[in-house]
C-alpha cells in the first residue's frame, strides 16, 4: 500500500482493526475522500460528504458498491432516486449515469473491482 492523496500512511492500516468511519473526518462544505487500496484489480476509498455536498451524474466502466458508514444519501441511478442509511449499500452498474446527494453528513466506502 502507499500513502493516499493526503499524505496518510496507509501501511499504518495493514493487519489492524479499525473503524472505518473513524478513518476519515467531514469538513465543512465538502467532499473528502481518502484511498485505502489503490490496486490494478480495484480500489476502496472511503468518502465524506458534508450536509448537500455531492458529486454530479456521471458513469464509470466498472460496477461499483456504496456502503453507506454514517449519515444519509440519495443515490440516483438512471434517472430512479433512492435513500439509502447507516448499515445499507447500492450496486452502481457499470455504464449507468449515477450521482449522489448528501440529505445529511455522510460518510461512505465505494469499493470497485475492474473486471
Amino acid at each position: 500500500m502507499e500513502d493516499d492523496k493526503r499524505g496518510m500512511d496507509t501501511k499504518k492500516l495493514v493487519a489492524q482493526a479499525v473503524r472505518l468511519k473513524d478513518l476519515i473526518d467531514y469538513q465543512e462544505a465538502a467532499v473528502v475522500s481518502r484511498t485505502i487500496i489503490d490496486k490494478k484489480a480495484g480500489t476502496v476509498t472511503l468518502f465524506s460528504f458534508d450536509e448537500e455536498q455531492g458529486l454530479s451524474e456521471h458513469t464509470a466502466p466498472f460496477d461499483a458498491l456504496v456502503h453507506i458508514l454514517e449519515g444519509e444519501a440519495e443515490i440516483t441511478i438512471s434517472g430512479e432516486s433512492l435513500r439509502v442509511k447507516e448499515g445499507e449499500m447500492v450496486i452502481m452498474p457499470a455504464n449507468q449515469p449515477h450521482a449522489l446527494r448528501a440529505l445529511s453528513r455522510f460518510k461512505m466506502l465505494l469499493t470497485m473491482i475492474r473486471s
